[in-house]
C-alpha cells in the first residue's frame, strides 16, 4: 500500500495538535468537578481532530481518507459547541474562547480544503 500523505507533514495536523495542547492547558484551569464533564469532553474532541487526520493517511483509498477528514471536521464542530457552552456557564473566559475558536475556524477551513483536494485528486 502506498501512503499518499505523511500526516506529520500536513499543516492541518500540526495546527490541530497545537490546538489539542491548548485545550488541555485551558481545561486544566476548570474546576475539579468538571474533570468527567466538560474537561473530558473538550479534551476528547480536540484529540480526535488530529488523530483522525493521522488515521486517514494510513487508509488505502481517497474515499476512506475523506471519511476520516469528515470525522475530524465533525469533532471540530463538537469542540466549537463545547467552547460555546463552557463560555456560557462561566468555565471559559472570552479571551480563551476567542483564541480557541480562531484556531478552530482555520482548522475547519483547512479540513474542508484538504477533503476537497483529496476528492478531486483520488488515488
Amino acid at each position: 500500500m502506498k501512503l499518499r500523505h505523511n500526516f506529520k507533514n500536513l499543516t492541518v495536523w500540526r495546527k490541530s495538535v497545537d490546538l489539542a495542547v491548548k485545550v488541555y492547558e485551558t481545561t486544566a484551569l476548570f474546576p475539579s468537578e468538571e474533570r468527567f464533564g466538560m474537561t473530558s469532553q473538550m479534551r476528547r474532541s480536540s484529540v480526535s481532530i488530529p488523530s483522525n487526520i493521522a488515521e486517514g493517511t494510513a487508509r488505502n483509498s481517497s474515499k476512506a481518507f475523506s471519511n476520516c477528514l469528515d470525522i475530524s471536521l465533525g469533532e471540530s464542530f463538537e469542540l466549537e459547541t463545547q467552547t460555546i457552552i463552557a463560555t456560557r456557564v462561566g468555565l471559559l473566559n472570552q479571551e480563551a474562547f476567542e483564541s480557541i475558536n480562531l484556531e478552530l475556524d482555520e482548522i475547519q477551513k483547512m479540513l474542508i480544503g484538504l477533503k476537497s483536494n483529496i476528492e478531486s485528486n483520488p488515488y
